[in-house]
């Protein structure tokens, strides 16, 4: 069995990397879903939440760039959000037009759970790697181009 660069194998084509990260990946969104959903929370709720209990807190607009979601989606998230009591939005002293966004006391113990919950599928998820592996394999991943190169003129993917 030989591969090349594109990591297409010979004898078994549904062990190409393509495959094999979509398969993976999609195994790891799901069981990364359902741990939010255990905790009350939608994917993207978890992840907003993880993102300001990283940074303790943020504006609207930059959690957008950083979550790479549109404004009035990310709108929708913190609506929910806030009408459950895990964050609040206040006016930037600074400058009244921003808001900035922060996670209450409600929103910290949410999160913890949410943590707790996903930790637990990534030492299933990971249980066969070593600490070095995962280095590595974080490492790769890191590098894998995730931006559209390979399109038509309509923006797709071209399938020749």
């Amino acid at each position: 069995m030989t591969a090349d660069l594109t990591g297409t194998v010979e004898a078994e084509p549904l062990d190409r990397l393509g495959f094999l990260l979509a398969r993976h990946g999609a195994i790891a969104y799901a069981r990364t879903e359902h741990a939010f959903k255990l905790c009350g929370l939608t994917r993207r709720q978890g992840a907003t939440l993880v993102m300001l209990g990283e940074s303790g807190h943020m504006s609207q607009k930059g959690m957008a760039q950083v979550l790479e979601v549109d404004p009035s989606i990310l709108c929708g998230i913190l609506n929910d959000l806030e009408g459950t009591h895990l964050v609040e939005r206040r006016r930037d002293p600074a400058d009244r037009r921003r808001h900035i966004v922060a996670l209450t006391d409600e929103g910290s113990r949410v999160l913890a759970k949410a943590q707790d919950a996903i930790t637990a599928v990534e030492k299933e998820l990971f249980a066969d790697f070593t600490p070095e592996e995962l280095t590595t394999l974080r490492s790769l991943l890191a590098r894998v181009r995730t931006s559209k190169s390979v399109t038509t003129s309509e923006g797709d993917f071209a399938c020749t």
